[in-house]
């Protein structure tokens, strides 16, 4: 034995050779697998990637594959999954000593929408903060970043009957959604929350006139001319159909699915 290391699993802490997983490829294929709503394959993608990150000690790809795979597990429902990659990623950003950079703010929104979806509301409030410090703080924050920020954010306040935060904060992803070329798509989403949020504050009845003002609101957002109807307007159309049918605009609702449907089934 001449003493030298052939095997990278064998190096030590931190001298490891480090081979980069191809991000760009990986969420360019993870967005073909979501237009067809073939989440299986979407998890087999991802946990595929996730293994050759990890075997090729690249902390960075394997910091995005689980932020992926956080939103991947939400979207399904599978709670456990979900929150051990929220674990696992929340515990990589402490490796990666990425405590005050855009990248820790991205995840920490992930896992704070994740926690939210599975009714972990003040944990997930505490992660939001988190995020909103970074993003704020930085002239490099984009719009869509702030949007997405404020308006999951103003979901956790919403559930915790914080009812003016949760407020403020839609009107701010309001203003930040307006500034991108698709961002009638957020802002759609954000006119159904801003009507959830009044009936849940005022009840139905005395909330009903702003209820529907805003769902016509939406309509009209989801209706602009300019938005690609892609993979991506499908499922925004997927998500806003149920809230159209638990306020009876029932014909609403079904334009949505219908538009939805004849997108998934393009060749």
């Amino acid at each position: 034995m001449n003493g030298s290391i052939n095997r990278f699993d064998e190096l030590p802490e931190g001298m490891e050779s480090i081979r980069p997983v191809p991000q760009q490829r990986i969420i360019a294929r993870m967005d073909e697998y979501m237009s067809r709503r073939d989440y299986a394959g979407a998890e087999r993608h991802l946990l595929y990637w996730l293994e050759e990150a990890r075997l090729g000690h690249d902390r960075r790809g394997e910091l995005m594959l689980r932020n992926e795979l956080v939103g991947h597990y939400r979207k399904t429902g599978d709670r456990d999954r979900a929150l051990e990659q929220v674990d696992a990623a929340l515990a990589l950003l402490e490796k990666l000593d990425f405590g005050n950079t855009l990248s820790a703010g991205t995840t920490y929104v992930n896992s704070a929408t994740a926690l939210c979806a599975f009714g972990q509301y003040e944990r997930a409030l505490a992660l939001f903060r988190c995020a909103r410090s970074l993003y704020e703080g930085s002239a490099l924050t984009g719009p869509e970043l702030l949007g997405g920020l404020y308006n999951n954010m103003a979901l956790a306040c919403a559930a915790l009957e914080r009812w003016d935060e949760a407020r403020g904060l839609y009107d701010l992803a309001m203003a930040q959604m307006g500034k991108l070329p698709a961002g009638a798509l957020e802002q759609a989403i954000t006119c159904l929350n801003l009507a959830n949020l009044a009936e849940a504050r005022d009840g139905m009845e005395a909330a009903e006139a702003e209820i529907y003002a805003l769902l016509d609101r939406a309509a009209a957002l989801l209706a602009t001319p300019s938005l690609p109807h892609d993979g991506y307007y499908a499922f925004v159309c997927e998500k806003c159909a149920p809230t159209f049918d638990y306020y009876g605009w029932f014909a609403q609702a079904e334009q949505l699915r219908t538009e939805a449907a004849d997108i998934y089934e393009r060749p």
